[in-house]
């Protein structure tokens, strides 16, 4: 399997590229980013590709041609930030990256990160949620071969990985006993980066009975 990655650098990206590393049965990982990855993560089947705009991807089309999956792991918090914003860094970027996906690999499987909480019907009271929501609609009538929407709820760090951005680090390293103990006892509002990335790894290759995974559903994975 040959999987394309988006959000590498942020926590769960870490987490999925981990995994995808580790897992024998992918040959091959192309990283999309508009960073660089860390030099530790360099492997032999990793290729990092920078690009700058990702809303528009004409210029490397050529180099996303003959991919099995993509992960889709980018994304931001909505605190303080204005709907016309949020929508365009969460709707409008991850639109532009499947459309364009869904052309050049009608086989391929499409898994997006979301969140507990998202609202499929578009039309409740918070704003990230809606925004999350139309998301999820209209990457599921792409002509994918499947797609899958990931709703963690909590998400603890494992392996290392850690967040960019610093207050919510502090706040894992000192959650740390108490997030693993609600992993155990609560699965349904807790898992972890590793059980994500091995969870989109199997729905691509062995797919799944719902188009739309809770936490429970990837620990079940």
């Amino acid at each position: 399997m040959k999987v394309i990655l988006f959000g590498a650098t942020g926590m769960v990206g870490q987490g999925v590229l981990r995994e995808c590393l580790l897992d024998s049965g992918i040959d091959a990982v192309l990283a999309v980013g508009r960073s660089p990855l860390r030099a530790q993560q360099q492997q032999p089947k990793l290729r990092e590709l920078v690009h700058k705009d990702f809303t528009d991807y004409s210029a490397i089309e050529s180099q996303l041609t003959g991919y099995d999956a993509c992960f889709f792991c980018l994304g931001v918090s909505s605190v303080g930030m204005a709907e016309e914003r949020y929508r365009h860094l969460t709707y409008d970027i991850t639109l532009a990256a499947a459309k364009t996906l869904a052309r050049l690999n009608p086989q391929m499987v499409f898994v997006y990160v979301t969140g507990r909480g998202t609202d499929s019907t578009e039309q409740g009271s918070l704003m990230w949620a809606r925004v999350k929501g139309k998301t999820e609609n209209d990457l599921l009538k792409l002509p994918f071969k499947a797609a899958y929407m990931f709703r963690p709820a909590g998400i603890q760090p494992l392996h290392g990985i850690r967040s960019k951005t610093a207050w919510v680090q502090a706040i894992y390293v000192g959650a740390a006993p108490l997030l693993s103990l609600l992993n155990r006892m609560a699965p349904k509002y807790m898992t972890t980066t590793e059980q994500v990335g091995c969870a989109m790894i199997k729905v691509a290759r062995e797919g799944y009975p719902k188009a739309v995974l809770e936490s429970e559903d990837i620990n079940r994975l």
